[in-house]
């Protein structure tokens, strides 16, 4: 057996209600793998019952019979921002972190620097961004995620926040809740989405899964990416390819934006890009909130240059009570939900278990999890990721308060 390790794994609050103890469907589809093949994660074992709240606090992930059960130490902790937080203080001596985009324990260079048994950083969903890569490849440090296991949550997420935006639908949704029948207000936003063009920026397994879904809408559908799909994706999507993102949004009524968080994406969307989109278009940002400059996004739902923005990540996670987005006109925005639905999180709970378990007994961690490892970028971190820092934002988030 391996020796004692320290498990820190940074999940978001219960409900604040309290821990469900009912659901409202008694159990999830079950699904065999992932569209183009790829395989489910494949533990030994799982110690939870699919289809339960495992994000949060109370339910673990449901790991702690497992990672108690071989003698290790699982501290869990909601407190991450901040040097007197939780997670500050708990990092110092911890062997493996784990934590979600949802709720993320920012694991910088100088939190990097302190912890001085840190050997393993696992991402329990999609997105390794809160982790300053750079430093873990400095200090040799292995960092995963689970590739796959939320990418269809995502992409259903993007699609309705399309529909939400483009239809004008929250307004209509209050209009009921404050007993009103103004159908005049409730129209004169609102448009079909027939005939429009949708781009994705990043045509991923999210982003090509949004072009999917958005195919049978009757749209013109484009998109770009520094790896181009085959002749036969774009022929049977009837994709349009475009160089470069600014060529993209000339093109486009609406953009979703699915690229990882590195260096050559931070503040992509800014006000020169968003200048050049047509007037009215909209975006959907369900990738990373850093990918847009949240002031330019702001000032063009004031002006008109767009008609709505809407995606479920900001930056800092959580948002400060302040954060101009709360605010500004005509958005959608939901909290950091889109890869956290309960189905999602089944995936995520057994992929962190997998991973845990190849750890402990010293097996090879599947390539398609690995981000860095080695002193190098991997897997899917080769072909995603940039070398650099994205990370930052605890301090700023330690202003959110709860």
């Amino acid at each position: 057996m391996t020796t004692a390790q320290k498990i820190l794994c940074v999940l978001y609050d219960d409900p604040v209600d309290g821990y469900p103890s009912t659901y409202a469907r008694d159990g999830i589809p079950s699904l065999t793998s992932y569209p183009g093949g790829q395989s489910m994660p494949s533990p030994g074992k799982i110690d939870f019952v699919p289809g339960e709240l495992l994000g949060s606090v109370s339910g673990e992930l449901g790991l702690r019979k497992f990672v108690e059960g071989l003698g290790h130490n699982l501290v869990i902790t909601s407190d991450k921002d901040g040097v007197d937080s939780t997670f500050e203080r708990e990092l110092i001596d911890a062997d493996v972190v784990i934590s979600q985009p949802f709720w993320p324990a920012y694991l910088t260079a100088d939190r990097i620097k302190k912890s001085r048994n840190l050997k393993l950083a696992i991402t329990a969903g999609i997105g390794s961004d809160h982790v300053d890569l750079q430093s873990a490849i400095d200090n040799n440090i292995t960092v995963c995620e689970v590739t796959y296991c939320n990418s269809i949550s995502v992409a259903e997420h993007a699609v309705m926040q399309i529909l939400a935006l483009v239809r004008d639908y929250i307004p209509q949704y209050r209009l009921v809740v404050e007993g009103r029948w103004d159908i005049a207000d409730a129209v004169s936003r609102s448009y079909d989405i027939e005939g429009m063009s949708v781009g994705v920026v990043a045509a991923g397994r999210i982003g090509l899964a949004v072009l999917k879904r958005m195919y049978p809408f009757d749209v013109s559908l484009h998109y770009t990416d520094r790896h181009r799909l085959t002749i036969e994706q774009e022929d049977e999507l009837g994709l349009t390819f475009h160089p470069d993102v600014e060529s993209l949004v000339k093109a486009c009524d609406v953009v979703s934006i699915h690229c990882p968080l590195h260096p050559e994406t931070e503040h992509l969307f800014d006000e020169k890009l968003i200048s050049k989109m047509r007037r009215g278009s909209y975006i959907v940002n369900t990738a990373r909130g850093k990918i847009c400059d949240k002031n330019a996004v702001a000032k063009a739902l004031e002006t008109g240059q767009l008609a709505g923005y809407a995606g479920d990540v900001w930056f800092p996670q959580p948002a400060p009570t302040d954060h101009i987005w709360r605010t500004m006109p005509n958005h959608a925005m939901t909290p950091h939900t889109s890869g956290t639905s309960l189905s999602a999180q089944a995936r995520y709970a057994a992929g962190v278990r997998e991973i845990l378990e190849n750890w402990f007994n010293g097996n090879r961690i599947r390539d398609e999890y690995l981000i860095v490892q080695g002193g190098h970028l991997a897997g899917t971190g080769a072909h995603s990721y940039s070398e650099g820092d994205t990370t930052g934002g605890s301090d700023e988030a330690a202003k959110f308060n709860r």
